[in-house]
């Protein structure tokens, strides 16, 4: 797991000593300390929310600790997952370790304390964090769950949201949600979604595979896989990214026969984008570009492409009977003899099953969440058309978002409420870079989504605050009354 299992270093007395000094570190930074924001309760007498939080992932729980250090405690975190099983950590995330530099900071806030570090090295000591390359995702994960229970964050597992609606009248939202069978509805002011990469649309599979195939002869590579299944058995890849690789190293790891990966590049990109985006620059700013030179930013991304890193490359490429295939893309699929006939620009290849890493679409139609949003959204394609040369689909149907992850009215005037739901995922990339998928950018954008919500908070209040300021008397001190004899001198 990353640590030397002789180590000397008793965990629990490692972590209890963290744990004390964090809780000190909160107290040192409490102020201001007072609860500020106005509670509402619906016609019925039914709890408003302040905020919910539609995600309990690395980005949810960040910005949860974020909201309740600036005194925003009426709030609730909910993800349909069973509790340790948010996000991709235990579950469809392959690889060995996380992508990012061992080094990057953000759901801390800033508290040196609160650090994936600082916890690492409370358990496996500091010469253990020097020695570590990569973080291993079960670490994250861990590490993730120690966050959100030290720090007693309100989450709700098991529990999934659908379409959310303004309720004029009652000058809220409201979620239904549905938690083990149960359904019930949770009324909201502000709502933060952050469903991950692929919370501003879908993870997607090509119609012309699944149109054609029975489901037992392939799977998405983000889908549940019984890779023992795949043991002597000839294995096609669809793409090339990190995804494919980790999924294609599994299927090797597991004995499978022969493992093919196709994709249509002339060569594998080896270039990162995203490593070069680790600056303040572009991390703390890119919100604050012109649209069309934040257009070129995200387009030159989207071209340069996505490549496996080095390990996970390599990881595969140790197997003798695994084979790349460029300059190859699929034209056709066959059901013939219950395998999987491909027909390439190379050539056709049978397999006995079929991993397809084509990654997610974005699109805010297919999120059962907005279902009844969607045609109120602006998206960049309402916003700005793109020169001859840099048009690209699936960047056009990204939402249009404010420089604090909210959404903005397609058409001004219509849907004001809507600057009231903050995406905070994946979607976000055009408007405003990295944001709560992505680990590397959460140190900088995290200051935005949350002062985004305050601010929300605050404005759509203002006459209750000044009401608040005209009735205030509270006395600092008390003056002696003067007598009326020193008066009339």
């Amino acid at each position: 797991m990353g640590a030397d299992n002789n180590t000397s270093l008793n965990t629990s007395d490692g972590l209890r000593a963290l744990e004390a000094t964090l809780a000190r570190d909160l107290d040192l930074i409490h102020y201001p300390t007072r609860e500020w924001v106005i509670s509402k309760r619906t016609v019925a007498d039914q709890n408003v929310l302040d905020v919910l939080i539609i995600g309990g992932g690395q980005g949810g729980l960040a910005a949860a600790f974020g909201l309740m250090r600036e005194k925003v405690n009426n709030i609730l975190v909910i993800d349909e997952n069973a509790e340790k099983q948010e996000g991709p950590w235990l579950t469809f995330a392959r690889m060995h370790t996380l992508r990012t530099p061992k080094h990057i900071t953000g759901p801390d806030h800033g508290i040196p304390s609160l650090t994936v570090r600082a916890w690492y090295e409370a358990q496996y000591g500091a010469d253990a964090w020097q020695k570590l390359g990569f973080l291993p995702k079960e670490l994250w994960a861990e590490y993730l769950h120690w966050y959100r229970k030290t720090l007693k964050l309100p989450v709700q597992n098991n529990t999934r949201a659908y379409d959310i609606e303004w309720l004029e009248t009652e000058k809220c939202f409201v979620v239904p949600v549905e938690k083990n069978g149960v359904k019930e509805k949770l009324y909201a002011r502000v709502i933060v979604l952050a469903t991950g990469i692929d919370g501003s649309g879908r993870w997607e599979m090509p119609d012309f595979i699944t149109s054609t195939l029975p489901k037992s002869l392939y799977a998405h590579t983000r889908e549940d896989i019984d890779f023992a299944l795949l043991k002597g058995k000839r294995i096609g890849v669809l793409g090339a990214g990190a995804s494919a690789f980790d999924n294609a190293s599994v299927a090797l790891e597991a004995d499978a026969g022969e493992v093919r990966m196709f994709f249509r590049r002339e060569k594998l990109p080896v270039i990162n984008p995203y490593r070069w985006a680790e600056f303040v620059g572009f991390l703390k700013h890119h919100a604050d570009l012109p649209d069309a030179i934040k257009w070129r930013f995200i387009h030159k991304f989207i071209t340069m492409g996505q490549l496996p890193p080095g390990d996970t490359y390599s990881r595969a490429r140790k197997f003798s009977n695994f084979h790349l295939h460029n300059n190859s893309a699929w034209q056709k699929v066959e059901h013939v003899n219950n395998v999987a006939r491909v027909i390439t620009n190379q050539g056709q290849f049978d397999f006995d099953f079929l991993l397809i890493g084509t990654g997610f679409v974005t699109d805010l139609s297919l999120r059962p969440e907005l279902s009844k949003l969607y045609d109120q959204i602006a998206l960049w394609s309402h916003r700005y058309t793109p020169p001859t040369g840099e048009r690209q689909a699936d960047l056009e149907r990204h939402p249009y978002l404010g420089t604090a992850f909210e959404f903005q009215e397609k058409s001004p005037g219509n849907a004001t409420y809507l600057a009231s739901i903050f995406n905070y995922t994946f979607g976000c990339l055009p408007s405003l870079g990295l944001g709560g998928a992505s680990i590397s950018g959460m140190k900088y954008s995290l200051l935005r989504l949350v002062s985004g919500v305050t601010r929300r908070l605050y404005l759509d209040d203002a006459e209750g605050f000044y009401k608040s300021l005209e009735h205030y008397d509270l006395h600092d001190f008390e003056v002696d009354e003067i007598p009326s004899t020193v008066l009339q001198r």
